[in-house]
């Protein structure tokens, strides 16, 4: 933990090599995505966009073998270390790992852990504490995919072990900003199938929350499983209305007029076609 003013920031090192769970990877990054994450979440939190931070970068001596292409071309690159900070690193797969292995007390444990230091708005002898963090989280998520949005910004792995349970941006592996709207957007060129293609994010925010309630529903009781159903099946209207207000602001559009959503529609149209 690093303090500063008294808030308190997560560190947490990419590229520094093979961890418990490095899976096949080697754990290293190379100087050119580390120098990209760099830049990039800087720039996303001074646009406004919650997101990680970089505190720091170090050039590694270490040589870095990829394919940056996935075309078979293999090239040795440059290793670096990025120091970055979050308030928490707890994905939606930290939640989802317990869940699928059994591990009820410890996933109680957890979520008690994350709700006691993160959201404070939530009483810890409420009964529906659970219930609360999760429409909590599915309107921040919807609000996070919304300001992604507004700005261009593609996300090019939105699988669960990248949706942050506070709704910042994390894990700056592929990512992009479209020059021009189109929704067919992909910044992963791994990405064959098109999966997390920018015109999809909005959709891959509500698979991954309802990964979310299927991971939460050994916690909850049969009511609050249908009220957290009934709080998921809102995720569309959160994210639109936040979608629309984002971009009214943008156009300088005041008040409420039935033609505001056409409009908005209509000029994405016309980007796309230029």
């Amino acid at each position: 933990y690093f303090c500063r003013h008294g808030e308190r920031w997560e560190l947490q090192l990419k590229g520094s090599g093979r961890t418990p769970y490095s899976r096949n990877g080697d754990g290293r990054a190379v100087l050119r995505s580390s120098v990209r994450e760099f830049l990039c979440s800087e720039a996303m939190h001074y646009l406004g966009i919650p997101t990680s931070r970089a505190a720091s970068l170090v050039v590694s001596d270490d040589d870095v073998w990829r394919d940056q292409f996935y075309n078979g071309n293999i090239k040795k690159e440059r290793g670096a270390i990025v120091l970055r900070l979050a308030k928490s690193w707890f994905r939606i797969g930290s939640l989802e790992i317990l869940t699928n292995s059994g591990e009820l007390d410890l996933l109680r444990r957890l979520l008690d852990f994350i709700i006691q230091e993160h959201f404070p708005s939530i009483a810890m002898n409420d009964s529906n504490r659970y219930l609360e963090f999760f429409s909590t989280v599915v309107s921040e998520t919807a609000n996070l995919i919304a300001l992604w949005m507004s700005v261009g910004f593609a996300h090019g792995v939105c699988n669960t072990d990248n949706f942050s349970l506070l709704s910042i941006t994390i894990d700056y592996g592929p990512f992009g900003f479209m020059d021009s709207y189109d929704p067919n957007f992909v910044p992963n060129t791994s990405d064959d199938e098109r999966r997390y293609k920018i015109g999809n994010q909005a959709s891959v925010g509500l698979f991954n929350l309802s990964k979310l309630l299927k991971a939460l529903k050994p916690l909850l009781d049969p009511r609050q499983k249908q009220l957290a159903s009934q709080i998921l099946e809102g995720y569309g209207e959160h994210y639109y209305s936040r979608f629309t207000e984002l971009f009214k602001t943008k156009l300088g559009l005041l008040g409420e007029n039935e033609n505001d959503n056409y409009l908005i529609a209509f000029l994405l149209k016309v980007s796309l076609l230029c």
